[in-house]
Formats: C-alpha cells, sequence, structure tokens
C-alpha cells in the first residue's frame, strides 16, 4: 500500500549533523504514524524516533536532546535531523510507518556513519 525510501545518509564526523528523509509513495503518510529505527552491525534493530499523524513525538534516551523527527505530509515525507552525532550513533537507519492491523510498512534504510 505504501513505499518508503530513505535517503540523506552518508559519512559525518563526531559532533557534526545529518538530515534523513524517508519519501512514500503509493499512499499519502498523512494516515500513518510514522517512526525511526537503526540497526548497527551484529545487534538489534532498535527505536529511535516516532512521530503520530497529530505531529506528537517521542524519543529514545539515547538520542533525546539530539535528533528531530518531523513530517512534511504535503510533500509525503518524514525527517529525522541528527544534530551532535556520536559514533554510536552509527547503524542503517530505517523509516516506518504503522498501516492498519499493525502491520508495518519498512523502507531498506541508509547508512549512517559517524567516525572521525
Amino acid at each position: 500500500q505504501v513505499q518508503l525510501v530513505e535517503s540523506g545518509g552518508g559519512l559525518v564526523q563526531p559532533g557534526g549533523s545529518l538530515r534523513l528523509s524517508c519519501v512514500a509513495s503509493g499512499s499519502s503518510i498523512s494516515i500513518y504514524p510514522m517512526g525511526w529505527y537503526r540497526q548497527a552491525p551484529g545487534k538489534q534493530r532498535e527505536w529511535v524516533a516516532s512521530i503520530t499523524t497529530r505531529s506528537n513525538t517521542n524519543y529514545a534516551d539515547s538520542v533525546k536532546d539530539r535528533f528531530t523527527i518531523s513530517r512534511d505530509n504535503a510533500k509525503d515525507t518524514v525527517y529525522l535531523q541528527m544534530n551532535s552525532l556520536k559514533p554510536e550513533d552509527t547503524a542503517v537507519y530505517y523509516c516506518k510507518a504503522v498501516g492498519r492491523g499493525a502491520l508495518d510498512y519498512w523502507g531498506r534504510g541508509t547508512q549512517v556513519t559517524v567516525s572521525s
């Protein structure tokens, strides 16, 4: 019903910033709660941030006050602004849409590497 494509990842130095984008097609994101997750090599995928259809937000403690999730329904896009990046933020970042019946839709991910 909806396809998600992440972009904006790359290599950044500690303390730097990146903005990730998640663009949806096939359906408007306005009807979906959205979230960002990340997965480092050898580790479980973990929740990073979420945003409701009313734009209420929540964050994992590890990223609170550094990351900001937002949505632009007119562009069918969800963003993750990442500031003060740390090496432990290195992971593949995935976008998720929560559909009806708790059906999740996932993008393929974008790599974020924080290294000096």
